[in-house]
């Protein structure tokens, strides 16, 4: 027990000398070495916060924990510290310390050492400054002097705790949370741990830019908040300007918790990803070659003369193309789709091609591999977020292996367009390919692996097609995202013949939202535009079981007062058959409680009789001969968020 207590954030007294690294500042000013603290790992802030800072303290409840903290730890005086301003540093003596106010009392070193990025701030300044502020100065803004006794080892720590709390982790309008909740447990471990994350490379650089554009947002709205608040006066007379202002903080109180909830699913280490990001991509498609040229690129690390002539027979005879061909030579696949304009085609030749960048695809081109897939590897090397972008409107990828190490986010992303990926092994990193809304992905005879999160993501609005493919030893195989919010559309879905296996969670997981409990269950009402077909293969000799359709046959509308939905019609079905239906199933009844939540709502505004136009976001699902086998959590798995 000693042992840990000697580790801990509070030390150990009884040794002497520091157990804390030194500093050399930096600049032109020759001060003194300070405490090095600012790299504190992961688990020394969780534990110093935890145990002896917050503890299980409220969110009002803050500033008087870390008052007890301070006290307990905190030299009262004799100590030196770099006083650190945006615009000046200079070295103080800590003579007192206001521990409430989080302030200690100061005076100027002897001899006066200062740095200032203004060259008219000399000494008389800084005493006129300190007067002002009445010798108090924020403990965030003290660097404290490096000794090699120890005795200010836990001086150090805890001024850069406080420091990092409210430069990190404290939020303004924290203060004014509900004070039912554990503070360190509901703000305090999430987002440190996005901060280390983000630290450690591990968020995608578009999610970090997210989150800091949102806090930005939300800071400034608080204020705005504050000013129309502190605004309102406090009599109990109506008047015109009073009602105003209520008005126009209701809405600033309304887009604050907006913002508030996007933080907080980024800051969730789990709904972070769930959830994703609605990633701006910026590719902008080249169109065609002003000479209205198509060329055909060939990549080969060397280029021997019977290779040239077996591509010559088998790809670039003129007999078969019709036309001549202008051919151009690379031996780096990035610099080859770099160098491409709508209608380009890439022939990657076997090799292992080790690529630092990003494929940013704006264009309609192909690429494929001249040979086997696990000939023609191209691993990505470096940290990166992405690997392949897709925004062209007719991608084709064929015959390659893609290799994917320390990553951040996806080995394919399409974000727009049709990508057809055909023949390919995909060797994952963090998630595999991601479709994202309004994008369409054919994927078929390709083998997928590896993936920390799930193998293919699926967003709503975006058209799927997995055909023939294996899934397997990723964290989940396939992920739906939640297509219940009024802004999304229905995805499109196909899954044919797909062997989804070995996965640590579900093979497939449909991400969805609580519906309300006065929008009636699935198969309570059907709603028009929604296709459901589940069959076996014929080796499987088992009939169709699910034929679940809100339209008849003959494509007329059907209004028939039965409202249910037709019920599987075999009795024993094997576990594979079991594990489609369920997907189909679950899939086709979240989409018709979306209907009925947009009938809803379309009810609310005085909608009684709604267009059937209006009301169908056609739905095609087919799940057809796929096999779930060995899965950690099984086949189909929901996630209620």
């Amino acid at each position: 027990q000693e042992d840990d207590d000697s580790r801990s954030d509070y030390g150990s007294r009884d040794k002497p000398g520091t157990a804390l690294g030194r500093a050399v500042p930096e600049g032109n000013v020759l001060f003194p070495d300070i405490f090095h603290t600012d790299h504190l790992l992961f688990y020394e802030r969780f534990k110093a916060y935890q145990d002896y800072i917050l503890a299980d303290c409220k969110a009002s409840e803050v500033k008087e924990f870390t008052t007890e903290y301070l006290e307990k730890v905190l030299e009262p005086s004799g100590w030196q510290a770099v006083w650190r301003t945006n615009v000046f540093e200079v070295l103080v003596e800590v003579v007192d310390v206001e521990y409430s106010a989080l302030k200690a009392v100061v005076q100027l070193s002897e001899p006066f050492l200062c740095e200032s990025r203004v060259s008219t701030f000399t000494l008389e300044c800084v005493q006129e400054l300190l007067e002002l502020k009445e010798r108090q100065v924020p403990l965030q803004e003290l660097w404290v002097v490096y000794d090699d006794s120890g005795e200010f080892d836990q001086t150090a720590l805890a001024v850069e705790h406080v420091r990092f709390f409210y430069q990190c982790i404290w939020r303004t309008w924290d203060e004014e949370e509900e004070d039912d909740f554990d503070y360190f447990v509901r703000c305090v471990e999430p987002r440190l741990r996005l901060h280390y994350d983000i630290l450690e490379r591990r968020v995608p650089s578009g999610l970090v830019t997210d989150y800091q554009n949102l806090l930005s947002q939300c800071e400034e709205l608080y204020r705005k908040f504050l000013n129309v608040r502190n605004s309102i006066p406090s009599s109990d007379v109506d008047s015109e300007v009073q009602n105003v202002s209520m008005v126009e903080g209701l809405k600033l109180y309304e887009e604050i918790e907006h913002l508030k909830q996007k933080l907080k699913i980024i800051e969730n280490p789990l709904l972070r990803y769930v959830f994703g990001y609605q990633k701006y991509s910026g590719l902008q498609a080249k169109g065609l070659r002003p000479t209205g040229t198509k060329i055909t690129h060939i990549v080969s690390s060397t280029m021997m003369t019977s290779l040239l002539q077996s591509l010559i027979r088998d790809r670039l005879c003129p007999e078969s193309c019709g036309e001549e061909l202008e051919i151009q030579f690379h031996n780096d696949p990035l610099a080859a789709v770099n160098a491409c304009y709508e209608g380009d085609r890439v022939i990657i030749c076997p090799g292992h091609y080790v690529v630092d960048g990003v494929f940013c695809i704006a264009d309609s081109v192909e690429l494929e591999g001249y040979g086997l897939p696990d000939d023609i590897v191209i691993e990505k090397q470096g940290k990166g977020d992405n690997f392949v972008d897709c925004t062209g409107a007719n991608i084709r990828i064929s015959g390659l292996k893609l290799v994917q190490h320390d990553a951040v986010e996806g080995i394919l992303n399409v974000h727009h367009g049709k990508t057809t990926l055909e023949n390919c092994v995909l060797q994952c990193e963090t998630t595999g390919v991601t479709v994202r809304t309004s994008a369409e992905l054919l994927m078929k005879n390709s083998d997928l692996y590896g993936a920390k999160g799930a193998g293919v993501e699926i967003y709503p609005g975006s058209t799927c097609t997995l055909l023939d493919n294996g899934i397997h030893h990723c964290k989940e195989g396939i992920l739906i995202k939640n297509f219940l919010d009024e802004h999304y559309d229905i995805p499109k879905i196909t899954m044919v013949n797909n062997m989804v296996h070995n996965n640590e969670g579900y093979g497939v997981v449909l991400v969805r939202s609580t519906v309300p409990s006065d929008v009636k269950d699935a198969p309570a009402e059907r709603t028009k535009g929604i296709f459901l077909f589940l069959e076996e293969t014929p080796k499987t000799n088992i009939p169709r079981v699910l034929h679940w359709s809100s339209q008849p046959r003959d494509g007329t509308a059907q209004r028939s007062g039965t409202q249910e939905l037709d019920l599987w019609e075999q009795a024993e079905v094997s576990e594979q058959t079991e594990g489609n239906y369920e997907i189909a199933s679950e899939i086709g009844a979240t989409s018709a409680k979306k209907s009925q939540m947009h009938k809803k709502r379309l009810s609310e505004l005085g909608i009684t009789e709604a267009d059937d136009d209006l009301m169908s976001q056609e739905m095609f699902v087919s799940i057809v001969g796929n096999q779930f086998k060995w899965n950690g959590k099984g086949s189909f798995g929901t996630f209620l968020f």
